[in-house]
């Protein structure tokens, strides 16, 4: 686990609020120089807290609003390598996550309508050993990631 302190939580919640903030408005705001600030987030860099940066789409807004998450399912011996290449095939593909248990992969898809949904349903379904899917439609979301940061290292473990 990284070694971080306060600052560094105060920095990485000001950069998930905004990614394009200038290292001399975050001095302002903590109280430390812009020099300063710079060698905390490369470092936050350099040891992998700060993995990159990016920019929020409103995909709804280029034609692409719809939004599902597709249970994979495959023989018990398929390679997790080949579930994922599965996948990542196909460009509405997002997300992929492996799973324990039952399903084998959950997958989160972007699309046009619900036709378009379906083609890449039935592309995902003749593409190597899938044997079986589900399919779930977004509705709405929330993301906690452009919230504060906690230093989770702090809370007591759940029970």
């Amino acid at each position: 686990m990284a070694e971080i302190d306060d600052i560094d939580h105060r920095l990485l919640r000001l950069l998930r609020e905004d990614g394009r903030r200038t290292f001399s408005e975050m001095a302002a705001e903590i109280g430390l120089s812009v020099a300063a600030v710079k060698r905390r987030v490369d470092r936050l860099r350099e040891i992998g807290v700060i993995t990159g940066f990016t920019v929020r789409i409103d995909y709804a807004k280029l034609g692409w609003g719809i939004e599902a998450f597709t249970e994979l399912r495959y023989p018990g011996t398929t390679p997790v390598g080949k579930i994922v290449r599965t996948a990542t095939d196909v460009p509405e593909v997002q997300e992929v996550f492996t799973i324990a248990g039952d399903p084998d992969a959950l997958i989160h898809v972007r699309v046009r309508d619900l036709g378009h949904l379906q083609q890449v349903i039935d592309r995902l379904r003749r593409a190597g050993d899938v044997t079986g899917t589900k399919t779930l439609l977004v509705l709405g979301s929330w993301t906690r990631d452009v919230g504060p940061v906690e230093d989770l290292s702090r809370r007591p473990p759940a029970r």
